[in-house]
């Protein structure tokens, strides 16, 4: 059993469990599928309650490498207004740095 099948195993039995599906969005960045992980992250980021912060940072880093920048900029704003509600200052930080190095 590969690595993906035993996450998505894993998932099968628990569906919301929001460290395992970022999991999975990651090994799917590790496979080369930057889509679908980008996708997964997309959905912790907006469809979790509360969005799962590092979701955003991800993604946004992923889309820079696809050189998808206008993409990375919308969701670094969103992952630092949603770090700032959740009072998580490094990720706001960090997000902040990358936002900055982008240019606006």
């Amino acid at each position: 059993m590969s690595r993906l099948e035993k996450i998505q195993a894993m998932l099968a039995s628990d569906p919301h469990d929001t460290f395992l599906r970022y999991t999975l969005a990651m090994e799917y960045r590790k496979l080369g599928d930057p889509e679908r992980s980008v996708e997964l992250l997309r959905q912790l980021a907006y469809e979790n309650s509360p969005s799962y912060v590092p979701a955003f940072f991800m993604a946004a880093q992923q889309l820079v490498e696809q050189e998808m920048l206008e993409e990375a900029r919308s969701l670094l704003r969103d992952g630092i207004e949603q770090a700032r509600q959740q009072n998580d200052l490094h990720a706001a930080a960090e997000m902040s740095e990358l936002l900055s190095e982008l240019g606006k």
